[in-house]
């Protein structure tokens, strides 16, 4: 399984609906890739983030610096 493999196939295994081989097969990939080992962790806080519904409150500079970074990051300006 590569990267690409598990992107098409992570909202498939964040719903377990997966069958047992496949499952076996992005286990695998897991556990040899920190990259999608990250990226599952990662939206696994997000996700329980989301349904325990926490609020994180930003200074008004982190957001100013939050949105004109992902501004410049889009070719934008803000």
């Amino acid at each position: 399984m590569t990267c690409t493999d598990f992107l098409a196939r992570m909202t498939d295994y964040f719903d377990n609906e997966v069958d047992a081989k496949l499952l076996e097969e992005i286990r695998a990939h897991l556990a040899e890739c920190d990259h999608c080992e990250i990226l599952v962790n990662t939206t696994r806080q997000t996700i329980q983030i989301y349904r325990d519904h926490q609020v994180y409150e930003f200074s008004t500079e982190m957001r100013e610096h939050t949105i004109s970074s992902i501004m410049h990051r889009c070719g934008l300006r803000h």
